[in-house]
């Protein structure tokens, strides 16, 4: 009964040093993100254009885009979302909405 006890106070002795001392097991598990070191890393580059702007005016429907540009249709919705894209998907983009390559910076913007 007496070795119970001392187990016990052992083991909340243990809990409360980990918990106190503000040490950190390694659980494998990196630590937990916080709001700033969230905002130091971004996730990925997001930039506005007038894909979809110049797709309604002309009437085209994403999956029309699509498939007059070969590409898939979750790569049209990326690209109006603004995410990146190779300068071949921007080309077959344009040349879709029969657009020249000279209006590239007119749909896309200024490269950086």
């Amino acid at each position: 009964m007496e070795q119970d006890e001392k187990v016990s106070a052992a083991v909340l002795a243990l809990g409360q040093d980990s918990a106190g001392s503000g040490a950190q097991r390694s659980g494998g598990r990196p630590p937990a993100p916080t709001p700033e070191r969230a905002a130091e890393t971004p996730i990925s580059k997001v930039h506005t254009n007038n894909v979809r702007k110049i797709r309604i005016e002309r009437m085209v429907s994403k999956a029309e885009l699509a498939r007059r540009a070969n590409l898939s249709v979750l790569t049209i919705d990326r690209v109006e979302r603004g995410y990146g894209c190779r300068m071949d998907t921007k080309r077959k983009i344009l040349e879709a909405l029969g657009l020249s390559l000279a209006d590239r910076v007119r749909v896309f913007g200024e490269e950086e």
